[in-house]
């Protein structure tokens, strides 16, 4: 396994794995799978196979999975809004990289979620890095969030990669609400950091999924699995303690999403988010 591969670092390394003689090629996440499409053309024996998301070209070489950012980010801000209600306070920050398309989604629909329990609950941006993709720069987020503390913010959902841990141990001293940002694991009891949302999204999680697939021949390349809210266990927000009243909250929301009952206005989002200009 080889971990943290930088965007420009990707070709190179993808391509020293594949001279090793490897029957399968996982690929993380889509920053570092635009080497892809020129791999798979020269290593056809190898089979590939790319968490890439949403938006990824198809290609009969590779199989895919991907998700909805705003069904997840929904339920994240959902979640929020239920332990807002029950803790008290109005106010929510989203750090972020640099307002990437996929950002915009996820704060777009996350926004719409914390509105869905209290239409007065506030949602506010921040970025924290570098275009493009530095989701890893732990001065500027932190800054951010004390900038979010002083402010009076309630809850950060620090939506960062190697910038994440950091903020989430200054928001527990703080007090505030926070969240993971993909990780499926931080409800459990071995985690060192306090968390009060797993936000779900991990690929670990996707690709144990779909391997099994891979194995029997059933999920192909050129195959896409689209993993869903509430029809798929494996993405979507959850509350590391809910209530029964409040499971029962998330559980009737994951049911709307799994019935489509949303898929206007996440349709709308997408729009903005990844409109051209």
């Amino acid at each position: 396994m080889v971990d943290k591969i930088e965007a420009a670092d990707a070709a190179t390394l993808m391509g020293d794995l594949a001279q090793q003689d490897v029957d399968v090629i996982i690929v993380g996440a889509s920053e570092i799978a635009e080497p892809l499409p020129a791999l798979i053309e020269q290593y056809p024996d190898i089979f590939w196979y790319c968490n890439c998301g949403a938006g990824f070209p198809e290609d009969p070489g590779l199989a895919q999975s991907r998700d909805n950012g705003a069904e997840i980010a929904y339920t994240a801000g959902y979640a929020t809004g239920l332990l807002l209600q029950a803790n008290g306070g109005d106010a929510t920050t989203f750090i972020g990289c640099c307002d990437l398309g996929f950002e915009k989604q996820s704060y777009l629909a996350f926004e719409v979620g914390l509105q869905a329990v209290d239409p007065a609950y506030t949602m506010t941006y921040v970025q924290s890095g570098d275009f493009p993709f530095d989701f890893d720069n732990i001065a500027n987020a932190t800054a951010a969030l004390q900038t979010a503390i002083d402010e009076g913010s309630d809850a950060v959902y620090p939506y960062l990669g190697g910038a994440h841990r950091p903020v989430v141990q200054a928001a527990n001293e703080a007090g505030l609400i926070v969240m993971s940002a993909g990780s499926s694991k931080v409800c459990e009891a071995d985690e060192e950091l306090k968390y009060d949302i797993a936000v779900k999204f991990d690929g670990g999680d996707y690709v144990r999924a779909v391997m099994a697939g891979i194995i029997d021949g059933s999920f192909q390349e050129g195959d896409t699995k689209d993993f869903k809210v509430g029809v798929d266990p494996e993405p979507g927000a959850i509350i590391c303690n809910a209530t029964p009243e409040q499971q029962a909250a998330m559980d009737d929301v994951y049911a709307q999403i799994a019935a489509g009952e949303f898929e206007a206005i996440f349709g709308e989002i997408a729009g903005q988010a990844f409109a051209e200009g």
